[in-house]
């Protein structure tokens, strides 16, 4: 399968995870997805009264450089992290 296949196979099984992962790991999935999909961060930081928004934003910031090859490589390992932790 290709590394293309497989990212997109695993943006689908973390959907279907039995139990919702800590906030942490959802981050973690957030960042690297964002950066597979987009690349390096392209808005400005939200304004500091949008906590969630901040989060997502610094979630994703943290991975900037990255290589989108990259970043969907650790997203699939990162799924098959939770799934094994969760099951789907």
């Amino acid at each position: 399968m290709s590394l293309q296949a497989d990212f997109d196979k695993a943006t689908g099984d973390v959907r279907k995870l039995k139990k919702r992962p800590e906030d942490e790991d959802l981050k973690q999935l957030y960042g690297l997805y964002k950066q597979a999909i987009i690349g390096d961060v392209n808005i400005a930081c939200p304004v500091m009264l949008d906590l969630k928004g901040k989060a997502k934003w610094e979630a994703w910031s943290l991975r900037k450089g990255l290589s989108k090859e990259d970043a969907m490589t650790a997203y699939v390992s990162k799924a098959k992290e939770l799934i094994e932790k969760y099951g789907i």
